[in-house]
């Protein structure tokens, strides 16, 4: 039995008729306390045990207690901690005293007394029946005397029908897949008399949405990473998947992997990196290697995307004339404005012969074209007359014109041009800039006294003499046709990492909204990003126009997916949280993190338990349709993966190829 179909027979349960049998959905309380929020109950130690324990997120429904009323209406609830009765204090006087007696025994009366407990739980909502249709609110409309209810503990097949209700009930179809199933605490020894439990995912939550992985390092954010892009693979495999009455067209995925494990085989995974599992897989890095594409660019023909990759690389240097570098615009004007045209050939010309100067090969033959005048070739500075630019020139041709033209830029004709141009210069403030750092002289005339074009050469092992297109648009293409690509960042500097990646982040989003604008048909794209600390902007940034925040709050639109995993909650961008779908949260070691955490949704339920227990995969999970979280353990990505035989719900669970559900 398929996933799809043992998910799709949960709609056949009759909730109301499923918690009204004793022998399956045992009483573990009556409410003693009940409003909007709280619900307090009377539970002891027999009926605990007759539900196989009842520990901390245990979700409990609770029903009119007269079996005679049949009104279809069930609260659901989710234990939290233990709650004092108004007895304690002489229970507490009498089990002193019992202590104090040494070998007495006890009476029955006092052994009874003994095993009440309270409990308090969080109301998470109300199950409903409007027709013949089961409906879920996320509230209490009404409540009546708390000794009215009667709380129950639901059985294996009614607790898989609870957590996988959705906003539109349990439906089956396409989209449905197996993320893990059901787990309350750390300790099992109760747990595992019951059956396992599945908890089922919408891959429709995740597409063009944001979701998030939050915990330490080695509790399962990779393996619930690499689940979600087989659910998104899954989702397409068989052609019939569909969104708002159309046709899911292939969904491509891009993984940018900080420390490479999905890109290349690694013992802590054994066999189950990505680009294992997919042959179709293509992967990039930032250096080469066998089986890999290298992000390299033609500086000399990607001009304004070189430019950009420098300026990002040179973001922290603070020199003048190094940010006036930066500021520089390579927009190509109207060919009809002859006089923009020409002063942009320019600025091409110089900017070419820096590069050039810093060891970024243009290949052999390479020349430059640009207009000059007859005054600058008739005006007898050394090297200004020897060529003439409009017929082209190489790269060190045009390195001594430029240098010569800014050693004689304050004489004639230069001086004379501004006078009799209205004070405007031959040269704008950027081709000046890109002269200064081609001679590096800060003024005509001077010395070299400035690195200039050497701060350029650190980085020409970006650069590639290769004539094809650029890397950018090749990705951009490759997940238009609903490819996997995998960048490969684990051997750059954190620099060159947030260079790349944003860089291809802003290509896949200027593509996504010119085609939005153009009203142009696009595939959803979903963009994972590990360890995203190192890349997001910072909790206290407010420039809302970075684009990991443009992709969080316009992502959506745009058939964009940001998945994005962490241990620094508090490191990120508060923008990105508060638009964030989909929480996967696991294992997080102090409060701080917790704090940010219990923000959202309600988490706050669950911050002891995820800071007290480490356990790999075990997971509280918050999707998109579902009103309330789950807490989870993440059945393992599976090598190679298939599907065994099940019982159904409440029943066997599916083929793990002897690995235990453990995470990764």
């Amino acid at each position: 039995m398929s996933f799809i179909e043992q998910y799709a027979q949960l709609a056949n349960v009759d909730l109301f008729a499923e918690m009204r049998k004793p022998e399956e959905s045992p009483m573990v309380g009556r409410p003693f306390y009940l409003d909007f929020d709280t619900l307090r109950l009377l539970s002891n130690d027999h009926w605990k045990r007759q539900a196989h324990g009842v520990p901390a997120g245990t979700f409990l429904l609770c029903s009119y207690a007269n079996a005679a009323d049949d009104v279809d209406e069930a609260v659901l609830v989710r234990v939290l901690a233990p709650t004092p009765l108004p007895s304690d204090s002489d229970i507490v006087a009498a089990m002193v005293d019992y202590y104090k007696e040494g070998d007495s025994s006890l009476d029955q009366y006092t052994r009874s007394e003994f095993q009440f407990s309270g409990l308090e739980c969080r109301v998470l909502g109300t199950f409903y029946r409007e027709g013949n249709t089961v409906l879920f609110g996320g509230d209490i409309e009404n409540f009546e005397s708390p000794h009215n209810y009667l709380c129950v503990k639901p059985s294996p097949r009614l607790l898989e029908y609870i957590v996988n209700f959705r906003e539109g009930g349990v439906v089956s179809g396409t989209g449905n897949i197996r993320i893990g199933s059901v787990r309350y605490s750390a300790s099992r020894r109760l747990a595992a008399a019951e059956p396992e439990v599945p908890v089922f995912v919408s891959t429709y939550d995740f597409l063009g949405k944001r979701t998030a992985l939050f915990g330490m390092t080695r509790t399962g954010k990779s393996n619930s990473v690499k689940k979600i892009v087989q659910a998104t693979r899954e989702l397409i495999a068989g052609g019939s998947a569909t969104l708002d009455g159309q046709a899911v067209q292939p969904i491509g995925q891009i993984i940018f992997d900080i420390n490479g494990e999905y890109a290349n085989a690694n013992q802590q995974d054994d066999g189950t990196a990505i680009f294992e599992q997919y042959e179709d897989a293509t992967r990039y890095s930032v250096q080469a290697k066998p089986g890999f594409r290298t992000m390299k660019l033609n500086f000399h023909r990607s001009i304004a995307e070189g430019h950009s990759l420098l300026a990002s690389l040179l973001s922290d240097d603070t020199a003048g004339y190094t940010r006036a570098f930066r500021a520089i615009v390579w927009e190509v004007p109207d060919a009809q404005d002859h006089s923009a045209t020409t002063r942009y050939e320019r600025r091409v010309a110089c900017y070419r012969a820096c590069l050039h100067a810093a060891g970024f090969s243009a290949g052999n033959g390479s020349t430059v074209r640009f207009q000059s005048s007859n005054d600058i070739r008739k005006s007898g500075i050394a090297g200004l007359g020897d060529v003439d630019p409009h017929n082209g020139i190489s790269l060190d041709d045009a390195a001594a014109w430029f240098s010569a033209v800014w050693e004689n830029y304050d004489k004639d004709p230069f001086a004379e041009y501004k006078a009799s141009h209205g004070g405007r210069e031959w040269a704008d403030e950027d081709l000046k800039t890109l002269m200064q750092f081609l001679t590096r002289r800060a003024q005509p005339g001077q010395g070299a006294n400035e690195l200039g074009f050497r701060k350029l050469a650190p980085h020409r092992g970006l650069h590639t003499p290769s004539v094809g297109e650029s890397f950018e648009r090749d990705i951009v293409n490759e997940l238009r046709v609903g490819g996997i690509v995998i960048v490969d960042l684990s051997q750059g500097n954190p620099r060159v990492q947030r260079t790349f990646t944003d860089g291809l982040c802003g290509a896949i989003f200027d593509d996504a909204m010119r085609r939005f604008v153009s009203n142009e048909a696009a595939n959803f794209v979903q963009m994972y990003f590990e360890e995203a600390h190192n890349l997001f902007p910072r909790r206290n940034e407010t420039d809302l126009t970075l684009i990991y925040n443009r992709l969080a709050k316009e992502g959506q639109k745009l058939r964009l997916g940001l998945v994005y995993a962490t241990q620094e909650v508090s490191s990120i961008s508060a923008s990105i949280l508060k638009n964030t779908q989909n929480w996967f949260v696991s294992h997080l070691n102090n409060r701080e993190e917790l704090r940010e955490v219990e923000k959202y949704y309600d988490f706050g339920d669950f911050t002891d338990s995820l800071r007290r227990t480490n356990d790999k995969g075990f997971i509280r999970l918050k999707t998109d349709s579902n009103t309330f979280i789950v807490p989870i353990q993440v059945d393992r990505f599976q090598v190679p993966f298939r599907v065994a035989a099940a019982a159904g719900p409440g029943g066997a669970a599916p083929e793990t190829n002897g690995v235990a559900h453990d995470g990764a």
